[in-house]
């Protein structure tokens, strides 16, 4: 397991069970790393139990290999089972407390708070490592979900002193604002995981936390 809150920062990127064959899973997210993603989390919303362990399990080997943060989206049982470094957790999911407490205080876990500062203090106060904030373009992968401005970054940048997390129609052209607002995880789908070439694709994003570094003050991108 990574260390606590280490590497929450970079590409983030988060699989579909619809974007490839079940067998090809852990080589395009191994071609994810190779491209500079820093954070995987497995995303699989079928029933599927015993597909869905074998598949966690074989992305935590070689996340932990290759020094790259798993988490699981939703499923705190899953995440204990495969020794993930954490979970994700949205609105209609456990509430972090719970899964603090299930999973230790040396698990990752990040929330979902979609456009609202009231979620996102009700996260920290339970405990969370990072908030995630978005939609903040139109996204193939949610398009109903509620829309955000990237000003809201910047209060909550002001606000709570955790890595921030991105999402919603994020791509290598619109993500510099994002960025610039606070933001310090990319989490992307479609524009990874959708591309014909994943490691160049996931490559084009991390070269977007490069630049920010070379235009930010030193130490200022956590």
């Amino acid at each position: 397991m990574a260390a606590k809150g280490s590497g929450l920062q970079g590409l983030y990127a988060i699989t579909d069970a619809a974007l490839q064959p079940p067998g090809a899973l852990t080589e395009r997210v191994g071609l994810a790393i190779d491209g500079g993603a820093r954070i995987i989390q497995y995303r699989d919303k079928s029933r599927q139990r015993r597909q869905r362990l074998a598949q966690a399990g074989a992305l935590a080997q070689l996340c932990h290999d290759r020094g790259v943060v798993l988490l699981i989206n939703d499923d705190v049982e899953l995440a204990a089972a495969c020794d993930a470094d954490g979970v994700h957790l949205g609105r209609d999911d456990t509430a972090v407390a719970p899964a603090r407490r299930r999973l230790g205080a040396n698990a990752i876990i990040g929330a979902s708070c979609y456009n609202s500062l009231e979620r996102a203090q009700q996260a920290v106060t339970e405990g969370a490592d990072y908030l995630a904030f978005g939609r903040f373009f139109p996204s193939q992968s949610k398009p109903e979900a509620v829309a955000a401005e990237p000003a809201l970054l910047v209060e909550a940048k002001r606000r709570w002193a955790l890595p921030l997390a991105a999402i919603g129609g994020i791509t290598p052209y619109n993500a510099a604002a994002l960025l610039h607002a606070g933001a310090d995880m990319l989490a992307v789908i479609r524009g990874v995981f959708a591309a014909p070439d994943v490691r160049q694709a996931a490559g084009a994003y991390a070269a977007l936390f490069a630049r920010e570094r070379r235009r930010r003050p030193a130490g200022n991108l956590e």
